[in-house]
């Protein structure tokens, strides 16, 4: 046995000891959630109005998704999608019930890349093209294909010599992406209708339909990247219904499962008359534990008209944030919001955390705070956090 693993019965030591790294972490550990409260190994207890990454959508350990998988995992742990599942179809059928009517079909994976992944492949088959159109500052994922359309040469540089081809044109300009697909190779734009990594940023209405009808014009497909917008998280099912434009595909990942993996790309009757057995496959894509985690999140969705609840709670927010002293503008929808500040927002961040209990995240951009918090935060964390941040910025 490694003798310095041996000694390392700290969380934090013996975790920096086994794994690879990924993110910086702040020095705690998390042991247990409710809602939108967390409680580290050491017996603090924090607001977390960041949710995992934008995941926790019902909040941590929501009581009837944990008592679904408590069900199936009693019932059948696992099995593959080789065979047919009863939940599986259930969850399918009330996916596809929830989203736009368009899309009609589903492929179920396991993460917000596969899902990209899933697309990107998806519209190469469908338009027997091979290039991709994506937007500066996009963020799609780390897995090769995905990787492809995440902008900035610190992704790129690693692997640019095995990338697919991929063309990057500015966010909100429509007439840039006019111009890329005049060359009759591009099997499909994909963007994020808010980028929430670039800082919540999102264009007007008209650049979303300007989007449809060129890509209507070209033959190339539509994907909207709506692993942190949707399942009801921005008001409604996707983004794209708040400004009527249905992609060709949506892919959802993150808050879909309420804290269990899963992934989802979304299609149309066009992309899904394409696909014959054996085009696309995965093993744990699918899988009983996700599936039961999923059925049971979308209903309590549908149930408790939690979407309305994302557009109370962004009201709440904005009331107390809107014009208060070290706030610059507060942007997206929903339960995604961005707060710029007149100053960097790390090291807010850190003193929200430190010293007020409060988790937010930040961003590329260096002076805004992310709030992902659950649909189901009480209203008053907004006042609590308003609060928490007036002091921060007084004190800094």
């Amino acid at each position: 046995m490694n003798s310095e693993l041996g000694t390392a019965l700290d969380p934090l030591a013996l975790e920096d000891a086994t794994t690879l790294p990924t993110y910086a972490k702040p020095p705690l550990a998390l042991v247990r959630g409710e809602n939108a409260t967390v409680w580290t190994h050491d017996g603090r207890e924090l607001l977390d109005l960041y949710g995992g990454h934008c995941v926790a959508l019902l909040g941590h350990c929501p009581p009837r998704v944990v008592e679904a998988i408590r069900h199936q995992a009693g019932e059948l742990l696992f099995y593959s999608n080789a065979v047919y599942s009863p939940i599986r179809a259930e969850a399918s059928k009330r996916l596809v019930d929830m989203a736009p009517p368009a899309l009609t079909h589903v492929f179920w994976c396991n993460s917000g890349t596969e899902a990209n992944e899933a697309a990107l492949k998806l519209a190469r088959t469908v338009t027997g093209r091979s290039r991709i159109v994506a937007m500066t500052e996009a963020f799609h994922g780390r897995t090769l294909g995905a990787l492809a359309t995440t902008w900035g040469d610190a992704y790129h540089e690693p692997y640019r010599a095995i990338l697919p081809e991929t063309t990057f044109v500015p966010f909100g300009w429509e007439g840039a992406v006019d111009e890329a697909l005049a060359s009759g190779d591009v099997a499909a734009v994909i963007l994020e209708p808010i980028q929430s990594m670039a800082g919540i940023t999102e264009a007007p209405p008209a650049y979303y339909r300007a989007l449809r009808e060129i890509c209507d014009r070209h033959g190339t497909l539509l994907v909207f990247d709506e692993v942190q917008t949707g399942v009801g998280r921005t008001g409604t099912f996707t983004y794209g219904e708040h400004i009527d434009v249905t992609p060709d595909i949506v892919t959802l990942a993150k808050s879909l499962g309420a804290g269990v993996p899963v992934g989802a790309a979304l299609v149309n009757s066009r992309v899904a008359d394409t696909v014959k057995s054996g085009d696309q496959g995965t093993t744990f894509g699918g899988g009983m534990l996700a599936m039961a985690a999923v059925h049971a999140a979308l209903g309590q969705i549908a149930d408790e008209n939690l979407m309305d609840r994302a557009l109370e709670l962004e009201a709440a927010f904005r009331k107390r944030l809107e014009g208060a002293s070290g706030v610059v503008e507060v942007r997206g929808r929903g339960c995604l919001l961005g707060v710029e500040l007149d100053r960097a927002a790390k090291p807010v961040a850190a003193a929200l955390r430190d010293e007020h209990s409060i988790m937010v995240g930040t961003s590329k951009h260096p002076h805004t705070l992310r709030l992902m918090p659950p649909l189901t935060t009480p209203l008053a964390a907004a006042a609590a956090f308003a609060d928490a941040l007036d002091a921060v910025l007084n004190e800094s």
